[in-house]
């Protein structure tokens, strides 16, 4: 399978908005990805940006927003307990600042993710 390349816009809209979260930046298979404590919460996949949000969550966006998916890395391999947010979220201020917020707040209540030795 081939691998996208992140859109730049995408990559520098993600990049603006942690310019105020207390979060470490990583690269996910090449693909641009911010962690707390260790625990995944966001980042760029090809030409999608993926949340992390819990289960009450995820349940809220996709039915206020219908574009929304699970993010599947690859075909066929859901991760559980992320998802896909359509353009009509993360291009909207609001929007986006509430959902991002979520993910933020969501991960931030997550036992720190121990490294793997």
């Amino acid at each position: 399978m081939e691998w996208k390349k992140a859109l730049a816009e995408l990559v520098e809209l993600l990049a603006q908005r942690m310019k105020k979260v207390d979060c470490q930046f990583r690269e996910m298979f090449g693909y641009p990805a911010y962690f707390i404590n260790g625990n995944m919460f966001t980042g760029v996949h090809a030409e999608d940006i993926f949340l992390r949000l819990s289960t009450s969550d995820i349940q809220k966006i996709m039915k206020t927003h219908s574009q929304v998916t699970p993010f599947e890395p690859m075909p066929g391999r859901a991760m559980s307990g992320y998802v896909v947010i359509p353009k009509t979220v993360h291009m909207n201020d609001k929007a986006f600042a509430e959902w991002l917020g979520r993910s933020i707040e969501y991960v931030s209540s997550l036992p720190p993710k121990q490294k793997k030795r």
